[in-house]
Order: structure tokens, then C-alpha cells, then sequence
């Protein structure tokens, strides 16, 4: 039996999922991996609890979810102690061996993780905002101090395209040999379901008002809508290409315009039939031109850019519906058609599922 140490920082929705999923699949990482997975501790953004090697029992672990899923932070459980450092979490928590989980969305994991990879352990991240630090970041996450990648340590697949393969399919690509001139692609379920909805003919404040009570943005649908998020994913390739660049380079084509930024979240969806007109109006246009709008992320070595872009109805983009994503990927050998990966691209049960695959990978790889 392999029994592999693991650290979760973050326990909102996709961290409890991914504790969750473990629970779940205890039988079967036993019966076909000869594996279990033993959480040592867990972190929230103001505490910590952890216990001795074995880690926590089951129904101990199942507790402090449904504690979580109630709103109550970490300091609040019995045993648990303030701790709003990442990297004194990290440091308490770990055994020999361990697989430190980042599933939350803070900038400040970066130093945990840094660390974590100094001290022999492993990590994985479905947390975007640390590989899109300054490069020098990135490449202690992703490289050995030699600059070879560091895959037998360290993973980050769900931070583009959640459950999707998308960065191993950039890997495998670059592992080959083959040059990767380019990837495109949707990378936002919310931003597909937004999509889909204007060519459908809704008005705009009408299916942002429908994603924000689906629950598929955020609290304040500015994070979606502004692009950010998509940059930071469509950085991450562009790194993976190769490519030495920042979040500064990336051009970001936001969904509303600057004058609504600083309202406060009722204020701006109030405020937004007032871009309806200019939604309607592209959505015509293109429609004119037997094409649609898709919001597209788009990486080279000449730019990378995010943002609204007119795509053909039949193209693979066009067709995209709902909240799936898709990416293509030209090079060398797949030129002039491309490599295309589509699928449900969005959900927490989702990415939480791509992180446990990410943690069973690091179990058996060779660093």
C-alpha cells in the first residue's frame, strides 16, 4: 500500500469537493492503485487543523465539510488554530512526502508551494493566481533549479479547462518535439453560457442575470465578465509554450465598459440594459456574416489576447454551446487542421476530480 501525505489549502467549493471525492474513491485507489491518500491537514484563510501521521479519520474529515459548508471558518473546530499563512500551514502540516493541494484563489499560496518544492515535497494546483505571478514564480512552480520541467513534482492541470486535459495536451505536444504555433479556444463556461445566450437572442442583462442565479459567476459577475480570469488561463499556455511573458502582456477585451467598474454589484446590474444595444447590434452583425460571438482566448508567438471575437457558425468555436470549452492547437504535425479538446469545462465536481487525478499522477511519477 502507497500511502501518500496531503496538505488542502483552501476549503471553499472546489476544495471540499476534492476532499469529498477522496472519501468517495477510498475503495477504489485500494483495490486497482494500491493507494490511499491520507489528508494530514487542512486550511482555510484564517486557520488550520492537522493531526499525526495516518491523517484525520473518515468521519472526521466528513465533519469538518459539512462544518465548511455551513460558512464556519476552521478556527471555529475543535482543535483548529488561527493560521491565515499559507506557508505556516504548509510547514505544520507536512510529513515526508508529501502532496500539498492549492485549491484556493489567493496570490499568497505562492510562498507555501515554493517551499513545499524546497523541502522535497510535492504540489498541485487548481489555483491560477501563482503561475501567473512573475515569471521567476512561475518557474520555481513549474521547473527544477536545472530549468527542466518539473512534471514528476508538480501539476496544475485543472488551472486551464478544469476536468479537461489541456495542459497535458500541451505538454504531451512539447514532449514530442513538435512546435506549437498556436492554441485557441473558449476557456469560460460562464462566458460560453453568455455566448450562447446572445446568439440566442437574449439581451445581454438578461443571461448575465440568468448566469449569476445559475450560480455559474462569481458574486460579483465582473470577475467573469472583465476577462481576467481567461487571461490568466491563456498566460498559462503561453508559458507552456515557451513563451517568457507576463499578465501585462496579455490583451484583455473586458465585456463591460470602464464607467460601470466601480459600482457597487446592485448598481451594475441595474446598470446593465444599458448595454444591451451594443450587444444586440455585434450579434447582428455577425449573424449577417453567418457567424456568431464567441469570447476566445487566443495564444501565439506574436500576441496573446482575450476577448469577444466573431467566429464562422460551422467552425468548431461556433458550434460550442453552453458552458463546454474547447481548445485547438496548431503545430507542426497538426497544421493546417487542428488538434481539437471539447468538453465540460466548468464545475466544481469537475476540477475537483482533475485535482485528485493530478494527486494520483504525483503518487507513481518519478521526480
Amino acid at each position: 500500500m502507497v500511502d501518500v501525505p496531503v496538505v488542502v489549502l483552501g476549503l471553499g467549493s472546489v476544495g471540499r469537493s476534492f476532499v469529498s471525492q477522496i472519501l468517495s474513491q477510498r475503495a477504489f485507489h485500494d483495490r486497482h492503485y494500491g493507494l490511499r491518500l491520507s489528508i494530514r491537514a487542512v486550511g482555510d484563510s484564517q486557520g488550520l487543523v492537522s493531526t499525526g501521521d495516518g491523517g484525520f479519520p473518515d468521519t472526521e474529515l466528513a465533519a469538518i465539510l459539512k462544518h465548511k459548508a455551513a460558512g464556519r471558518p476552521l478556527t471555529e473546530w475543535a482543535g483548529g488554530s488561527a493560521c491565515n499563512s499559507p506557508l505556516a500551514a504548509a510547514q505544520q502540516g507536512t510529513a515526508p512526502g508529501s502532496v500539498v493541494v492549492d485549491c484556493s484563489a489567493a496570490d499568497a499560496t505562492a510562498d507555501a508551494l515554493q517551499w513545499a518544492l524546497e523541502a522535497g515535497h510535492r504540489i498541485v494546483l487548481a489555483n491560477k493566481k501563482p503561475l501567473t505571478q512573475d515569471l521567476t514564480v512561475w518557474d520555481r512552480l513549474t521547473h527544477t533549479p536545472k530549468g527542466t520541467w518539473n512534471l514528476g513534482r508538480s501539476r496544475w492541470e485543472t488551472t486551464v479547462g478544469s476536468g479537461l486535459p489541456v495542459v497535458a495536451t500541451l505538454h504531451r505536444l512539447v514532449a514530442s518535439g513538435d512546435s506549437v504555433t498556436s492554441v485557441e479556444g473558449a476557456l469560460s463556461g460562464t462566458l460560453g453560457y453568455v455566448m450562447t445566450g446572445l446568439q440566442e437572442g437574449k439581451a445581454f442583462s438578461e443571461v448575465v442575470t440568468e448566469a449569476k442565479a445559475s450560480g455559474y459567476t462569481e458574486p460579483d459577475p465582473r470577475d467573469d465578465l472583465g476577462g481576467v480570469d481567461v487571461a490568466r488561463k491563456a498566460l498559462i499556455l503561453a508559458r507552456g509554450m515557451g513563451l517568457g511573458l507576463s499578465l501585462a502582456d496579455v490583451e484583455i477585451e473586458s465585456l463591460y465598459p470602464e464607467e460601470v467598474a466601480d459600482l457597487t454589484v446592485d448598481e451594475f446590474m441595474k446598470a446593465l440594459p444599458t448595454l444591451n444595444q451594443g450587444f444586440q447590434s455585434h450579434c447582428a452583425a455577425a449573424a449577417r456574416r453567418n457567424a456568431c460571438l464567441r469570447y476566445v482566448a487566443s495564444v501565439s508567438a506574436d500576441a496573446v489576447r482575450v476577448g469577444p471575437q466573431e467566429v464562422p457558425l460551422d467552425s468548431p468555436l461556433g458550434q460550442l454551446q453552453g458552458t463546454d470549452n474547447l481548445v485547438q492547437f496548431r503545430s507542426g504535425w497538426y497544421n493546417p487542421q487542428p488538434l481539437v479538446l471539447q468538453g465540460r469545462g466548468a464545475g466544481v465536481d469537475a476540477t475537483a476530480a482533475g485535482v485528485l487525478s493530478d494527486v494520483v499522477d504525483l503518487a507513481f511519477a518519478h521526480p
